[in-house]
């Protein structure tokens, strides 16, 4: 089974809480940490790739927080995924093939690169705009599950 890390769903999350709130100003961790049930320690371990990438601003001080650095419709899944654990790679003789010496007659490996592509368009073809709105939709049929 593949699985997706953990850092990966967390980091998810925290550009989720910060694409909910953009426009309001700066947030602090403690806020996104509180909202998404994820530790302050780990927002601190996840935040510094996300600035990296160029995908949040920070700012440090009384009145410091962090805000997307751009729009939510400009920023992709797989931008928020490459920016927390680097590029995709399936299996290591993709982004390296000469750790296999089968690799030029390897049928598997085919699948596992187009499996890789197939999920590079897949992640492309989602903005975080567009999970918001899934959020905001979601969030919307609980209250009027819950309101019945």
């Amino acid at each position: 089974m593949i699985r997706i890390p953990t850092k990966i769903r967390y980091g998810t999350r925290a550009m989720l809480d910060l694409g909910l709130n953009y426009g309001n100003g700066l947030i602090l961790l403690k806020e996104i940490a509180k909202r998404q049930e994820i530790s302050v320690g780990y927002l601190e371990q996840i935040i510094p790739g996300l600035k990296a990438a160029g995908l949040v601003n920070s700012s440090r001080g009384a009145h410091g927080g962090y805000v997307l650095a751009k729009e939510p419709a400009d920023i992709t899944l797989k931008e928020i995924i490459s920016a927390l654990e680097g590029p995709l790679s399936l299996v290591e003789c993709i982004s390296d093939p000469d750790s296999c010496e089968r690799a030029d007659i390897c049928i598997t490996r085919d699948i596992w690169d187009d499996l890789g592509a197939i999920i590079d368009d897949f992640l492309l073809s989602i903005t975080l705009q567009q999970l918001i709105g899934k959020y905001r939709s979601k969030q919307r049929s609980c209250s009027l599950m819950y309101n019945i």
